[in-house]
């Protein structure tokens, strides 16, 4: 799978801005798609010279996403206006609170491309809806550490679920793709990485934020459609196909359009993540 993909994304992976010579390695990793990371992972006296540098390596035959700087730094401006080189395929615009952050963001692009706004703060949270309207957007994604930090909450996975479920109806509701889960920060602990992508998975995400490589393939597993998730969707796809129109049963369960459509979601994830 590939930013070039029809199916969704179950992976992200953050490269910081940075570090040039971490871009390749980043595209071979087996992400599904990359994030340049311009915002966290690069300090303030080293903005403007990792711009730079992306700027310079960005290219069409590689498609990267870009974590810009947040709308009200002294960087949005000038990250904004990357968008509108050859090899940005979308831009994830850090603490977004409002529509507007995005329709700023897209006019200093200069050019539409996706949006992947990163809820991040409680404004964010209850804004989320209008957000997920707004033009552009492609997908939202939960900056679970910056949220945790900002409500003063412990790290805590069951804490965070009842604004992941709002999160996941919202995209729901507004068309977009499951949403995308934030972090696991410790990249030796496996047991916690598949426990929390599980975790998201259960609830209506549809792919988690990564911070090192090693993590890709665990999230890639946890994401993917187990065997008799996808023998019973082609099952239903198959008796949808032979059948008239309304509703129909198979396994005893009735079947109409939003059950098709899931059974169509699953079979798309697993053909995606065979193709990665």
């Amino acid at each position: 799978m590939s930013l070039n993909s029809p199916f969704p994304a179950q992976s992200y992976l953050f490269v910081p801005g940075s570090r040039p010579d971490r871009f390749q390695s980043a595209l071979t990793s087996g992400a599904d798609a990359v994030i340049v990371d311009l915002e966290d992972a690069v300090e303030p006296a080293a903005k403007d010279s990792a711009r730079a540098s992306v700027a310079a390596w960005l290219s069409r035959s590689r498609p990267v996403l870009l974590r810009i700087n947040g709308w009200g730094t002294p960087w949005f401006e000038a990250d904004a206006k990357l968008a509108s080189l050859d090899g940005v395929a979308g831009i994830v615009l850090p603490k977004t609170e409002h529509a507007s952050d995005v329709i700023n963001l897209v006019s200093l692009a200069r050019r539409r491309l996706p949006v992947f706004p990163l809820i991040e703060t409680a404004v964010g949270m209850l804004s989320a809806m209008e957000i997920a309207k707004a033009p552009g957007v492609e997908r939202l994604m939960f900056g679970t550490l910056d949220f945790i930090a900002e409500m003063g909450m412990q790290e805590d996975r069951e804490a965070l679920n009842p604004y992941r479920a709002q999160l996941a109806l919202i995209s729901r509701v507004a068309g977009l793709e499951q949403p995308v889960d934030g972090v696991t920060p410790d990249i030796n602990d496996a047991e916690r990485l598949i426990a929390d992508a599980t975790n998201g998975k259960r609830i209506g995400f549809g792919a988690k934020l990564c911070i090192h490589p090693k993590q890709i393939a665990a999230v890639h597993a946890c994401y993917r459609p187990d065997e008799q998730q996808l023998a019973w969707a082609k099952r239903v796809v198959e008796a949808m196909a032979q059948s008239g129109p309304g509703a129909i049963t198979v396994d005893g369960k009735m079947v109409d359009r939003p059950v098709l459509l899931r059974a169509q979601r699953l079979l798309a994830s697993a053909a995606g993540s065979l193709q990665a």
